[in-house]
């Protein structure tokens, strides 16, 4: 039989976990200047990745003689990268700005699927794009026969049913949690780690299939993607035109930076024990992973392109004229 004190805590818990009907996030700063440049300039790059990643898909679009492999992975990383960056900064810059910091449990649920989607898509898109530029280079007479439509169209609908079910998972999993100890969530916006380290039921499963996902997803991606960059250096270093070794280098070399950050703030923020994580740390590292790579991808993989380029002249002028 339990006890009356164990009675009435139980019930108490119980009822602060059917209390928990929304959440608060945190905002950029506690003081009104900082917020506000804070919410300013965030906004300055999130309208940059939209217009950068939207003149890339106008481009590969419009252009037909982009109509390659290489481009057609580049016009859906655009559009995943504008839709990823969407999820959070507009909803976090708009909290900041007016105060309103509470999100519905729904909202909140919506917010974790969609970004752990589009991470999940991303990482599996840039190790796609690393084996289009490893054929391209390494293996050129194969190229037509291994990166051909069907295969891109294969490799799109892995990548989106793959990170459908694990975005799925890993949300269902996260709402089966009792939250009784806090409804703050110490983050700009609603992520798995924030929600863990509040809740008062055992969350072992959970944390466990964070550490299997970015094993067994993460993990591979970044392993291939690595190889594939080695196995292409090391075949520019073969070509005796040591300006084409340049071009190779600073191709490849901001390519890895990104996933690098991508992916390592990413497990940091997800993979470390809660006890030693700070708010401030965890915001920031944030960034890292959702609004730096769809800022940063349209410059490094698309902008310093030569035909991306032409490609945009041949829009404006078509535009203006």
């Amino acid at each position: 039989m339990m006890n009356n004190v164990g009675r009435n805590l139980y019930f108490d818990n119980m009822a602060n976990s059917t209390l928990v009907t929304e959440f608060f996030l945190e905002v950029f700063a506690e003081t009104w200047e900082l917020r506000i440049l804070l919410s300013v300039l965030f906004l300055l790059v999130y309208l940059g990745s939209l217009l950068g990643n939207l003149i890339i898909i106008i481009a590969t679009t419009v252009d037909q003689t982009l109509n390659t492999p290489m481009y057609f992975f580049l016009r859906n990383l655009s559009i995943l990268d504008m839709g990823y960056v969407s999820v959070t900064v507009p909803n976090a810059c708009f909290n900041s700005l007016t105060d309103h910091r509470n999100i519905s449990v729904a909202g909140c649920a919506a917010q974790i699927f969609l970004v752990f989607f589009c991470a999940c898509v991303e990482i599996q898109f840039l190790t796609t794009m690393a084996q289009d530029r490893y054929v391209a280079i390494c293996k050129p007479l194969m190229y037509p026969m291994i990166m051909n439509h069907q295969f891109c169209v294969q490799m799109t609908v892995t990548s989106l049913l793959t990170s459908l079910v694990l975005a799925s998972v890993h949300t269902f999993k996260t709402f089966q949690l009792s939250f009784c100890h806090s409804n703050v969530v110490p983050q700009f916006f609603c992520d798995i780690p924030s929600l863990l380290r509040f809740s008062c039921s055992d969350t072992f499963n959970n944390k466990l299939l964070l550490l299997l996902t970015a094993i067994g997803l993460s993990g591979s991606c970044f392993t291939f993607i690595a190889i594939s960059y080695v196995r292409i250096l090391s075949a520019v270093l073969k070509v005796p035109v040591k300006g084409e070794r340049g071009k190779a280098f600073s191709t490849c070399a901001p390519h890895i930076i990104v996933v690098s950050v991508f992916l390592s703030s990413g497990a940091y923020v997800y993979l470390r024990p809660q006890e030693t994580s700070e708010i401030v740390e965890d915001m920031t590292l944030s960034v890292f992973y959702t609004i730096v790579p769809p800022f940063l991808n349209p410059i490094i993989y698309s902008l310093r392109n030569k035909q991306i380029k032409k490609a945009v002249k041949k829009v404006i002028l078509r535009f203006l004229s």
